[in-house]
Parts: C-alpha cells; structure tokens; sequence
C-alpha cells in the first residue's frame, strides 16, 4: 500500500510540476504552435532523472518507496510522452505542407535532447 501511495501522491506532485511549467513556457511561446511546453517538461525530466539516477547509483541509498515516488511518481507525472505522442500527430495532420517534416522534427529534438539531457545529469554527480 506505501509503494501505491508513494507513485499516487508523487504522480500528483509531477502533473501539477508539469502543469505549471507549461503555463510559463507558454506564456513566452505564445504566438508559435510548436508544442514548446511539452519539450520543455520532458527534457527537463530527462535531465533530473538522469541527476538523480546518477546520485542513487554513485552517492545515496534510497528506499524502494522512496525512489517509486521520484521515479515513477514524480517524473513519471511531470513528463508528457503521451502528450508528445500526441501533439506529434497534431504535428503531422496540420493542413501546412511542412506537416511531417515539423513532426520528425519534434520527434528528432526529443529524442536527441533528452538522451543528452540523461547524459548530461548522469555525468554531472559525477563531478561531485
């Protein structure tokens, strides 16, 4: 029952995380229909799992529900591969001929981005 209330309350915390960080890129991309809120929250999320699996695997012991609630809790709320998926399609159905190429686009940033971002938080504990 903890692991359960663990995922739940961190999966809470992550949406409302994401929810708010959309709101804000938003609030700076407002004329461009690129889902800049979206990429945003998940390379940003590719950044702190890849902190924090870093620290787990080289630093601190964490408790099984402990790393439930940051793993698939918190993270696994506040990034958005549905939504990705999602407005990736919305990407390649717009009646603009660039359609598919601004949804391989998307797909492309993330991908590369987010590996990146893994890499980067990973290597990162390390120089502590």
């Amino acid at each position: 029952m903890l692991n359960i209330l663990a995922v739940g309350f961190g999966g809470f915390i992550g949406s409302v995380f994401r929810y708010f960080l959309g709101l804000f890129i938003h609030s700076i991309f407002r004329q461009s229909a690129f889902p800049y809120g979206t990429l945003s929250a998940n390379i940003l999320g590719c950044l702190i799992i890849g902190l924090l699996s870093g620290l787990v695997d080289h630093r601190i012991d964490l408790s099984a529900p402990t790393r439930l609630f940051l793993f698939t809790g918190v993270l696994g709320g506040f990034t958005t591969f549905s939504t990705f998926s999602l407005d990736t399609l919305r990407l390649f159905q717009a009646d603009s001929a660039g359609g598919l190429f601004m949804a391989v686009l998307y797909v492309v940033i993330h991908v590369v981005l987010g590996l990146i971002a893994v890499y980067l938080g990973h290597w990162l504990t390390q120089l502590l």
